[in-house]
């Protein structure tokens, strides 16, 4: 055996485990969707058809294969209902990122500046939402956005309002809803990589004459563009087909590809047009999980 097989063997078998992993919780998942999306709604159990019959050899495949169709993505190409949702949802997702990064920057920039003893303690104080059930603390945003809410209360009784502020199932809620849910992610992996930038390239150009916000823009934000494309895509890629905030805090003209997956599932039962929808979810994810990667890649180069 030549020098150094028993390590690529060695290799080889650490990474089997994680590609099992993908292959049967993902690439197996997604192959059965993607099956069903091109079947036609039945009803049966399961209520859609073609179902392969195994038995029934070739013939049985031939039989199959001839009876998958497109028409599903045809639907979601020429209904005006599923567009909009499309639209509706990789613009909520687009507007809620735009806001984590204007948040999150200055937020984990504080973090990172902060006093190495009390940064665990901050880390910490991020992370906690996390302790909480994601449900409950949406169902705490309907008892403040609610006509007779918090909000509304505090707003009433400091006398900036003369009347109850309509805030709940609103486009507002959920771009608020879905900032709050989302900004640790945003917090995290920008903090990660505002912790590891060099101090002494800020005290350079500090010690060149430049202001502490100079610094921040020509120094600490530019090192820092891979952890914001990074907490970005974090963010962007689930919130692309978040069902719950939606279905809480928006109104009932609020479309997003989560809620139309659910009503083509749930309520109307066909299995077939809910399953395009999913792979329509995932590729409109693509393109974001593969600028999150890149951006990875880029913060790994960049390393010291």
């Amino acid at each position: 055996m030549r020098a150094g097989a028993p390590g690529r063997l060695f290799d080889r078998l650490v990474r089997l485990p994680p590609l099992l992993w993908l292959a049967a919780f993902f690439l197996l998942p997604f192959a059965i969707t993607l099956k069903i999306s091109l079947s036609e709604p039945a009803t049966a159990i399961p209520p859609y058809l073609p179902v392969l019959d195994w038995q029934g050899g070739l013939e049985g495949w031939s039989a199959f294969l001839e009876a998958l169709n497109f028409d599903n993505y045809a639907t979601l190409a020429s209904d005006a209902l599923y567009r909009d949702a499309a639209f509706g949802s990789l613009a909520y997702a687009a507007a809620a990122s735009l806001i984590l990064v204007t948040l999150g920057t200055p937020l984990a920039y504080a973090l990172a500046r902060a006093p190495a003893r009390w940064q665990p303690l901050l880390v910490a104080l991020v992370v906690v939402p996390f302790w909480t059930s994601f449900l409950i603390r949406v169902y705490a945003w309907i008892a403040i956005l609610k006509p007779e809410g918090l909000l509304n209360l505090v707003l009433l009784r400091s006398g900036l309002i003369a009347k109850p502020l309509i805030l709940l199932n609103t486009d507002a809620a959920v771009i608020v809803g879905l900032v709050y849910a989302y900004l640790p992610f945003m917090v995290l992996p920008l903090y990660a990589v505002m912790n590891r930038v060099d101090p002494t390239l800020r005290e350079a150009a500090a010690d060149l004459g430049a202001s502490p916000t100079r610094v921040f823009w020509t120094v600490t934000l530019p090192l820092s563009l891979p952890g914001i494309a990074a907490g970005a895509g974090l963010c962007f890629i689930p919130m692309v087909g978040e069902f719950v905030i939606p279905d809480l805090l928006g109104g009932s003209e609020t479309l997003m590809l989560g809620r139309v997956l659910w009503s083509e599932f749930f309520s109307n039962r066909d299995w077939p047009l809910a399953s395009a929808v999913a792979v329509l979810i995932l590729a409109l994810i693509i393109g974001p999980v593969v600028l999150f990667r890149d951006s990875l890649r880029a913060g790994e180069e960049g390393r010291p």
